[in-house]
């Protein structure tokens, strides 16, 4: 396998877990204060069981942070300038 086709196929995968993460981190932190539908459940992170907060933070958010540092470090390596890579004397 290339180096880019690797490089895509993590910048994919970031991208998706970006989705996902964001989207159990918005039912965590904003959804429950929306309260425009009072039967609907919103998503969540924990099934209410074990873990689902770290120093007061829903645990999905930590998720959502990496999944952006891997995609974006992905994305600068994908597209980013290629540096000479001679050294200067």
């Amino acid at each position: 396998m290339h180096e880019k086709d690797a490089l895509t196929i993590i910048l994919a995968l970031g991208i998706a877990g970006m989705l996902f993460s964001g989207y159990l981190t918005w039912g965590e932190v904003f959804a429950p204060q929306l309260k425009c539908l009072p039967d609907a459940a919103a998503p969540s992170c924990g099934a209410n069981v074990g873990l689902t907060e770290l120093f007061g933070l829903p645990v999905c958010i930590y998720g959502f942070a990496m999944y952006t540092a891997i995609t974006l470090v992905s994305g600068c390596a994908l597209f980013g300038k290629k540096k000479d890579g001679k050294k200067r004397k």
